[in-house]
């Protein structure tokens, strides 16, 4: 139950963020423009939602950066100026999630809540590449390849790449703007900088959310020189691999399951109270992985729960309102160990569905998610089950891109920090902190904000979780 202390907490945190991100984001000189030829023609946003003074424009960027003559791709562009112009210091460029959200919707948004750092900045938003796609991809991209499952050999493996190859390029085919082969986010820094040269800006600030610390972190790499500052909130860390990300957050999930079956063990209401919920969780996911449990679904129609899907899909660590995740959970581990699966069902059979989805894949396989090989895989899983009884097994979002057709274009490698300023992150210890704080601490002189409680993009949405892929 969320009580009023913790909710002043949580206010005291948010406006601790906020602080420091306007102090990182103000604290340099602000830089010489850039004079461009070519600009792009402001005018006043129209629509629902619109703040007051929000301006639009849009620009174009070559589908493929190393043909730019060729196809291009209309980004918009929106920007709230400074309101203080006579201290205006440059634009801070945010970096949206997803991918394929739309960092336009994110400045409706949180414009109220950007107030400050606005006196001294414009504010600067875009939609990426991913969501030009999602908004404009052959419906048959988002047919599931497969339903995802964990692979126990390699002749399962073989097949799930096989199925998931085979629906990739047939996405591929379908699509009609180019995109579906370079929406890596090499790609998407470097219409971050277009758009840097669109504003005649010499260098930008940058607020990176979730997933867009992916572009962030290849943006530093293209473009150290052109960053002023830049802000990381609860973003993945790309370059030491998604593989590392996931054995690095195991812990944390470990340390949540344990308030989880803490506060059952306190609480009445809990479906397991007076049992080891930890024990009972343990035993169904065995058992489902020996005899998986039937389920249908209204949405996605009949299928099996297997102790992969219970450990992927099952355990949300956000208690949420008056603890409902929490109380919903316990009652579905109840429900399951006597062979309904129900509360399990639509949550578990959809991520596995959509998770095979090629078109929200191509967003992302080329910033090296998937597997390589069933080697790979099984030792992944090897590791995660020593560090992880409870959730280890192979990752749902690696097994969407095994079978990815093309090359990776963005691969996972080390990043050259000299010459880029220091970073500021911002996480949650219960979720995000992990991957945020070890992108930080390869740039000297940069630190991490941990915020002791659930959340996610704790600037923008403050202190609730919300995960829906594809939006």
């Amino acid at each position: 139950m969320t009580t009023t202390k913790q909710r002043r907490r949580r206010a005291r945190t948010r406006g601790l963020v906020i602080g420091v991100t306007v102090a990182a984001l103000a604290g340099m000189t602000p830089g010489a423009s850039a004079a461009r030829d070519a600009q792009p023609t402001w005018r006043d946003c129209v629509g629902q939602g619109i703040p007051a003074g929000m301006q639009c424009a849009e620009i174009e960027v070559p589908v493929d950066w190393a043909k730019p003559d060729e196809s291009k791709v209309k980004l918009d562009l929106a920007r709230l100026p400074a309101t203080e112009s006579a201290h205006r210091i440059g634009s801070v460029l945010g970096v949206p999630g997803g991918p394929g959200a739309n960092g336009i919707d994110d400045l409706k948004r949180a414009a109220t809540d950007l107030t400050e750092l606005r006196r001294r900045f414009d504010l600067v938003a875009y939609k990426p590449r991913t969501t030009v796609w999602r908004d404009q991809m052959p419906p048959s991209c988002m047919q599931p390849g497969t339903s995802l499952f964990e692979p126990q050999g390699q002749k399962q493996y073989k097949a799930l790449a096989a199925a998931m190859t085979k629906a990739l390029k047939e996405c591929q085919n379908a699509d009609k703007t180019g995109l579906f082969a370079h929406m890596d986010s090499l790609s998407v820094a470097r219409d971050m900088d277009a758009v840097r040269e669109a504003l005649g800006e010499e260098r930008l600030s940058f607020m990176a959310n979730s997933y867009g610390g992916v572009p962030a972190a290849a943006y530093a790499r293209l473009f150290p020189q052109r960053i002023r500052a830049m802000y990381l909130d609860g973003t993945i860390n790309q370059v030491d691999g998604w593989r590392d990300q996931t054995l690095r957050t195991l812990p944390v999930l470990e340390r949540v399951f344990t308030r989880f079956t803490t506060w059952c063990a306190d609480t009445p209401a809990c479906a397991l109270h007076g049992q080891d919920a930890g024990a009972v969780w343990r035993k169904l996911i065995r058992d489902a992985d020996r005899r998986p449990i039937p389920v249908t679904s209204s949405e996605f129609g009949k299928g099996e729960l297997t102790g992969w899907h219970l450990r992927s899909f099952g355990f949300i660590g956000d208690p949420g309102p008056n603890n409902s995740r929490w109380l919903a959970f316990a009652e579905a581990v109840n429900k399951a160990r006597g062979g309904d699966g129900s509360g399990f069902a639509d949550f578990a059979l959809g991520n596995a569905r959509i998770w095979a989805a090629p078109g929200a894949l191509a967003m992302t396989c080329a910033d090296d998610r998937g597997y390589s090989s069933y080697a790979q895989l099984r030792k992944f899983r090897r590791q995660a089950e020593k560090i992880s009884p409870n959730f280890g097994g192979a990752s749902f979002d690696a097994l969407g891109c095994t079978g990815w057709p093309l090359p990776v274009a963005n691969p996972s490698r080390p990043l050259l920090t000299r010459g880029l300023p220091p970073f500021l992150g911002v996480g949650s210890t219960w979720g995000d902190y992990a991957w945020t704080e070890s992108f930080t601490r390869m740039i000297p002189g940069s630190v991490t904000v941990g915020y002791d409680g659930p959340g996610h993009v704790m600037y923008l949405s403050g202190c609730q979780w919300t995960l829906r892929f594809p939006r």
